[in-house]
């Protein structure tokens, strides 16, 4: 198995060597900008990482309207080949060929992975059109770009868990598959629309993410919000419920902003015992 350091001079040693086209691709790309790079790391890597994955039931579930997958954060629990590949996103040569191609300056990586992390969803699992949360942990510094690698090996556009990129409209996406060994780097802000299909295959979708995060927005504005979800255009009753959800949780997200320094996701050291404790909660 690589150790990070093999696993970070591997993608960085890639997008330098496609900078050019991906930053193109990057400044391109609607209705958010974007960049995919396929095959980023050997296959028999990620296929090992894929066998260590958690077992569901010893992740995080997430269960309601806006959502169905499991996610964790307890990287001290999981195989270390884990830890390794979230963590090598953060290493400083990834990060500066991240800002390369993005042109984003004073990017930063989040080791408390607050909301970044692995996930494993299954046959019926979805994420609901949404924007992220607005900013880090600590509500100082913008969440500006997701970093997003498939890891499911085989995985097929027809097994659903693919990503949608909507306008603001959020009438019709572009799809994104979330094909094996894929990373995709995304833009996050107060257009970022984002969803992921639902899974329709009898096995789990795996992904492993990072945020990077910024003093100032990629917009240039000053913006702030609670992660917003609405309904998708076939559900007419579930985009009413989550416009009024929206209204509620970014009222309390203003009157109230220390609530979003924590959550089960974050791994402060105080944290850590009670998200392993709530990541056993089933159904």
């Amino acid at each position: 198995m690589p150790t990070r350091a093999e696993f970070a001079a591997a993608i960085a040693t890639r997008l330098r060597a496609d900078a050019p086209q991906l930053a193109r691709a990057f400044a391109q790309a609607q209705p958010v900008r974007h960049f995919v790079v396929d095959g980023l790391l050997p296959a028999d890597w990620l296929r090992a990482v894929a066998a260590a994955f958690p077992r569901p039931e010893q992740l995080l579930l997430k269960r309601s309207l806006r959502e169905h997958k499991r996610v964790g954060v307890a990287v001290e629990r999981y195989h270390a080949s884990i830890g390794d590949l979230l963590f090598a996103f953060q290493d400083p040569g990834v990060v500066a060929a991240v800002a390369a191609i993005t042109g984003i300056a004073g990017l930063e990586p989040d080791p408390t992975l607050y909301a970044s992390g692995i996930s494993v969803m299954g046959k019926g699992d979805f994420l609901n059109p949404h924007l992220d949360n607005s900013h880090d942990g600590d509500q100082r510094h913008y969440r500006v770009l997701n970093l997003l690698l498939y890891t499911a090996p085989d995985w097929d556009p027809a097994d659903g868990g693919n990503l949608e990129l909507w306008p603001v409209d959020r009438r019709a996406p572009r799809t994104i598959d979330a094909r094996f060994a894929r990373l995709v780097v995304m833009e996050t802000g107060p257009r970022s629309w984002h969803s992921v299909s639902r899974v329709r295959a009898d096995r789990a979708r795996l992904c492993v993410s990072n945020y990077y995060f910024a003093a100032a927005s990629s917009s240039g504005h000053d913006y702030r919000h609670v992660t917003t979800f609405a309904g998708r255009p076939e559900e007419p009753l579930k985009r009413a419920l989550l416009a009024a959800d929206a209204l509620l949780r970014n009222a309390l997200g203003r009157a109230f902003p220390r609530l979003l320094q924590r959550g089960p996701h974050r791994r402060d050291a105080a944290d850590r015992d009670a998200t392993d404790r709530d990541a056993t909660v089933g159904p």
